[in-house]
């Protein structure tokens, strides 16, 4: 029997599992788990989610699984759980679950996040797993002052958010559960698709194409949008993980443990099976998980601008009002542009890019602005994690760039 862990992944494969599962079972490499399983909703062949270039790689390779599954019905999590024959236990857990769409239903993202994620979380605790580290997604507003730390009660924003913040209450109020929980900044890297920086890489591009500046009635732009590579995602859930194996769930309370506070409509609780009572203040190992960039709207915005060759500029007084009067008007006028360029991009590319995962246009969603501003020094401190990838350059966008266009998914264009 292998003297290194076993691992199952849940969730995830449409934002960090995949970059997770490379470094856990490398296709070249040393391997860091004896067997690794991924479960989602997902079909991998023929896929229904963008699976990048390499994850393939990953999945050929021997002790290593996935299944697809319906993780909203509690026996197919079980089985989840249980090993192939032979194979020890699983020991971490890794728990990528969460609905990431911002147009869903309050009531799917109760099914799909907080529901999912309960399941899990209480068979994790019956088979008396090593590790369970879940993944917060950026779904916070930090306030101006910053960068905040994990003892501050930094707010959910939307409807989705609320219920990814409810669900760290109900995870934490499980007392034998071996929780830790990472919040993470908006992540970029390769074959990541989803989110906010992926979205403004390709319309910085787009606005490079047409030689003309990009602009944000956000000024001036000092708010914080923290990044954090992919690696470092993948990097900082193993590292949890170790941790909390080595420590246990009530030493690991005393050592990093912080309050959750509650932010949701009582009634709402009330009626959803499995939450925590508002006046309680469960306790969890949490842990900020950014770069050291201290990325901001101006700076990140500059950055991937001038690297596509134009600039990043904000809207004057004037324009700014006027904007904010007629949004929908500038949010459908604003893809005009964006759609049928990023289209004719695609078309004049040698050779012709016939599909790809990245999209141009910009809702009422990914306009709005931004506050996310996260202190990184504790989990430095505190499980002496060191970030793999510290600053946000140009050199990492032309990676993620590079590999896009090797796999046929971001345009080739004369002269660019």
């Amino acid at each position: 029997m292998s003297s290194k862990p076993s691992a199952i992944i849940f969730g995830g494969l449409n934002t960090c599992s995949r970059a997770l599962a490379a470094l856990l079972v490398p296709p070249e490499g040393e391997r860091l788990v004896s067997h690794l399983r991924i479960v989602d909703r997902f079909s991998v062949n023929p896929p229904t989610t963008y699976l990048g270039a390499e994850f393939p790689k990953v999945l050929a390779q021997p002790d290593v699984e996935y299944r697809q599954a319906n993780l909203t019905i509690p026996s197919v999590v079980a089985s989840a759980f249980d090993p192939p024959p032979g194979k020890a236990p699983y020991s971490y857990v890794f728990d990528l679950t969460g609905e990431i769409n911002h147009d869903r239903s309050e009531v799917i993202a109760i099914k799909l996040t907080f529901n999912v994620a309960r399941i899990i979380g209480l068979e994790a605790a019956r088979r008396k797993v090593n590790a369970y580290v879940r993944l917060q997604q950026p779904v916070y507003e930090t306030s101006d002052k910053g960068p905040h730390d994990e003892k501050e009660d930094v707010k959910p924003v939307r409807p989705l958010d609320v219920w990814w913040h409810e669900t760290l209450r109900m995870l934490a109020s499980i007392d034998d559960l071996p929780l830790v929980v990472l919040r993470i900044g908006f992540v970029y890297g390769p074959y990541v698709e989803f989110g906010l920086y992926p979205l403004v890489i390709t319309v910085a591009s787009i606005y490079g194409y047409m030689n003309k500046p990009m602009k944000t009635p956000w000024g001036p732009g000092k708010d914080g949008v923290n990044t954090v590579h992919i690696d470092d995602v993948s990097g900082g859930l193993w590292a949890c993980a170790k941790w909390i194996a080595s420590l246990g769930r009530q030493q690991a309370n005393s050592t990093a443990g912080e309050k959750i506070y509650f932010h949701n409509d009582r009634t709402k609780v009330k009626d959803t099976e499995g939450t925590c009572i508002p006046d309680a203040q469960p306790v969890a190992p949490v842990f900020n998980l950014v770069d050291d960039s201290e990325m901001t709207m101006a700076k990140g915005g500059s950055m991937i601008t001038e690297f596509f060759g134009t600039t990043f500029e904000f809207y004057s007084f004037f324009e700014n009002a006027m904007a904010k009067l007629k949004l929908d008007d500038v949010v459908e006028e604003i893809n005009e542009h964006h759609v049928g360029t990023w289209t004719e991009m695609l078309q004049t590319s040698n050779p012709p890019i016939v599909q790809t995962p990245l999209d141009a246009y910009m809702d009422h969603w990914a306009l709005s602005r931004r506050k996310l501003s996260y202190n990184n020094s504790k989990i430095k401190k505190v499980i002496g994690y060191k970030l793999i990838r510290p600053q946000f350059t140009h050199d990492a966008l032309r990676e993620v760039v590079d590999k896009w266009k090797a796999e046929g998914s971001w345009p080739s264009l004369e002269g660019r």
